[in-house]
């Protein structure tokens, strides 16, 4: 197998990942760390407040169109803030804090 073949085949190995959410609490971290609000990502990328949260907290995860733009917003946010795109393992998520929400 020359080069090149093996090039394509790394990038399209690459590929595939590009279309991978962070977990859900770097999500709600990116948000926070840009000063957003779950309504103004809803907004941007084209669904309800609820399907924001539902992300943030791993209950679900989006569709297309929506994912697409969900992850390009993510990988924009990374981008600038690079310290909120760090997952924190000693760190909990909102729901094993404790207490009803």
């Amino acid at each position: 197998m020359s080069d090149p073949d093996r090039l394509k085949r790394v990038d399209a190995l690459l590929e595939g990942l590009d279309d991978v959410l962070p977990p859900p609490r770097v999500r709600s971290q990116l948000r926070l760390a840009a000063n957003l609000t779950q309504q103004e990502i809803a907004d941007a990328v084209g669904v309800k407040r609820l399907a924001v949260v539902r992300w943030e907290l791993g209950k679900s995860n989006p569709r297309r169109p929506q994912r697409q733009a969900y992850i390009h917003l993510l990988k924009r946010l990374s981008e600038r803030f690079p310290e909120a795109a760090e997952l924190d393992e000693g760190s909990t998520t909102p729901t094993s804090e404790g207490g009803a929400g």
